[in-house]
């Protein structure tokens, strides 16, 4: 594989941008600096904000975002009040089958989301954020969710979980991988070699029962 150099990979992260119809290319600058991208400027909504950071991490050779974006939502939308956000929020949590809503709290103040209170899985906590996200109004997400598993599992069953996962996963080289577990909290090192190694990795760990965090030390490195 032929790495770009950084002027290169910000032309490609643009082009990225400017395909991707949720975002406003026109709104964002782009700058890379040994494989790190740069995001700065406005987006239309909080969910446009994750996409172009996912635009981002496509590009082959950015090997990290750092995003800076900020939400703008435009004139023509109507901003609910924060109260009327809290209770959208609510309502889409409360549609998820496999979550207990009633165990959640939510607030808002000036747009910025608070999510407290416990889920039973992981893989929870991130649904409730990815659904506060795409509610309008929104322009941050603070999640502090607690979570606390229905099923004790041992550390080493956690991980033994993960690494069998991980042989499965035609995406992740598991010999590059170290997975370390610490009263359900993992701890994914080494190396992935691209973003969507990056993914099916930190997916693995969310995803397996019994744990309560992730914790992401794994470094992109090309070929």
């Amino acid at each position: 594989m032929v790495l770009l150099t950084d002027p290169e990979l910000s032309n490609q992260v643009k082009s990225q941008l400017l395909w991707d119809d949720r975002v406003r290319a026109s709104d964002i600058n782009v700058t890379v600096d040994n494989g790190t991208a740069v995001l700065t400027g406005v987006v239309p909504s909080y969910r446009a904000k994750v996409a172009a950071a996912e635009d981002a991490w496509t590009v082959p050779g950015v090997i990290k975002v750092n995003n800076q974006l900020r939400v703008q939502y435009p004139t023509t939308v109507t901003v609910p009040a924060d109260s009327e956000i809290a209770a959208n929020i609510k309502t889409v949590i409360m549609l998820e089958p496999n979550i207990d809503s009633s165990k959640i709290n939510v607030s808002v103040a000036g747009g910025v989301v608070t999510l407290g209170g416990t889920v039973d899985n992981y893989w929870k906590k991130i649904q409730a954020e990815e659904d506060a996200y795409g509610i309008t109004g929104v322009i941050d997400v603070i999640n502090e969710l607690g979570v606390v598993p229905t099923e004790k599992l041992s550390d080493e069953v956690i991980a033994r979980n993960i690494e069998a996962a991980l042989e499965r996963n035609f995406n992740v080289n598991v010999d590059n991988v170290t997975v370390q577990v610490s009263n359900g909290v993992v701890t994914l090192s080494g190396t992935v070699a691209n973003w969507a190694a990056w993914r099916a990795a930190y997916n693995t760990a969310a995803y397996t029962s019994g744990v309560i965090n992730v914790v992401d030390q794994l470094s992109i490195r090309y070929a």
